[in-house]
């Protein structure tokens, strides 16, 4: 009687218990896998500027949505990567426009693993183009056992961190901030 008892309360606490389901920490935070990419990404360190652009773009809503999205996410050192003054700029209210475009050609519709995308690598012959919400193409490959995005102007991103499950998608954290044409 006492074990079933205990078996009982471990089985509740377990339910009760957010899941990361083996998530790897972001921005030294749990990914919950029961969370959006919203909720889940406000609390890295590592992606402020992206939540600030993502609010300034007005994404909020759709990244809460039911999706699923895979998210390239850029982190703040991939921010600043860019010209100085150009994250100033997209995130002024008369650059909403072009804010967006940027913030869309990172975000895939489906939920893309990194076994999904590498299996669309082979099937493609060594390359696999994914097409953004953006209307926009990435290209993906495997580098030296890297899984790179090659973008529209050329420049080359790697995923820095896989499969980050969401409860509306999974992001693949990228340290370049890619460009649409």
């Amino acid at each position: 009687m006492k074990k079933s008892m205990i078996l009982t309360v471990l089985l509740a606490i377990g339910a009760a218990a957010p899941s990361f389901a083996g998530n790897p920490m972001v921005g030294g935070q749990r990914m919950y896998a029961e969370k959006d990419i919203i909720d889940n990404a406000v609390h890295s360190a590592d992606h402020t500027t992206l939540v600030a652009a993502v609010k300034a773009a007005g994404l909020v809503d759709t990244l809460k949505g039911p999706g699923p999205f895979t998210v390239f996410a850029p982190t703040n050192e991939a921010f600043a990567k860019l010209p100085a003054g150009t994250v100033e700029m997209l995130l002024k209210p008369e650059n909403k426009d072009t804010l967006i475009k940027v913030l869309t050609y990172h975000v895939v519709p489906g939920r893309l693993t990194r076994a999904a995308i590498e299996k669309q690598i082979r099937d493609g012959g060594g390359k696999a183009e994914l097409k953004t919400v953006g209307g926009g193409t990435l290209t993906a490959e495997i580098h030296e056992g890297k899984l790179m995005l090659r973008d529209e102007k050329g420049g080359m991103s790697t995923v820095a961190i896989h499969n980050v499950m969401q409860s509306n998608g999974v992001i693949q954290v990228v340290d370049t901030v890619m460009m649409p044409n």
